[in-house]
């Protein structure tokens, strides 16, 4: 797969000068954060999507992955990252570890991995998790832990965490993960069933502080393991 992926590693649609103009559009977008722009500029998303759909990796849009999963367009995963490292502060801070539910083709983790010292990512469908692993392997995005396991129950072994991002909606904030938060730590998710809203929790002490943005569509979270 290595020499696969160096064969793909950026001419024409899939190029630097693509991903640059990808960034001009996040920030058109509103994503305020060089941080996190930085990372979704170093992470080439053509890499995880399908060879015949990479013309369209840099698109502001979801794309099918398999095993009916989408990879979620740059924006939404540019906002839930800034979200993640700003809440409703608008103060950035670096993030240690990181919980990620819905790690699909690994696209989200490894913009997190950017900004983060580890990411533990939950995936329910077995056969994406170890598709994954081994594309985040051959990219050398060695910070993302891919873990196989029913993302309602988070991963109580690695807790506390910095930041817990869900790419798939809830239709109410689940208080099993919310206790999985570190005190000043932010759960990033949508919320809600047919209309669905970015939604931010914090946690300050035994509080938790929850602020609605934008509206969203995601994908729903299925329960138990594939």
């Amino acid at each position: 797969m290595a020499e696969t992926l160096n064969m793909r590693a950026g001419i024409g649609m899939t190029s630097a000068r693509t991903r640059g103009r990808m960034i001009e559009r996040l920030r058109e977008q509103g994503i305020r954060d060089e941080m996190v722009l930085s990372a979704m500029g170093s992470v080439p998303r053509h890499l995880f999507v399908d060879q015949a759909l990479e013309s369209r990796a840099y698109e502001d849009t979801a794309l099918p992955i398999g095993f009916g999963q989408t990879i979620s367009n740059p924006y939404i995963v540019a906002r839930m990252a800034e979200l993640a490292r700003h809440g409703d502060n608008g103060q950035g801070r670096a993030l240690g570890r990181v919980l990620e539910i819905g790690l699909g083709c690994g696209y989200q983790a490894a913009v997190l991995g950017k900004l983060a010292r580890e990411v533990v990512s939950m995936e329910r469908i077995a056969a994406l998790v170890g598709k994954t692993r081994v594309r985040l392997r051959e990219l050398r995005v060695n910070n993302v832990k891919p873990k196989h396991g029913d993302g309602m129950h988070g991963a109580k072994d690695f807790a506390p965490f910095d930041a817990i991002v869900i790419a798939a909606a809830f239709a109410e904030v689940p208080q099993e993960l919310l206790a999985q938060l570190a005190d000043g730590g932010r759960l990033v998710m949508p919320l809600g069933n047919a209309t669905q809203t970015l939604c931010v929790v914090e946690r300050q002490g035994d509080a938790f502080n929850e602020r609605l943005h934008e509206g969203v569509k995601f994908v729903p979270l299925l329960p138990g393991v594939a």
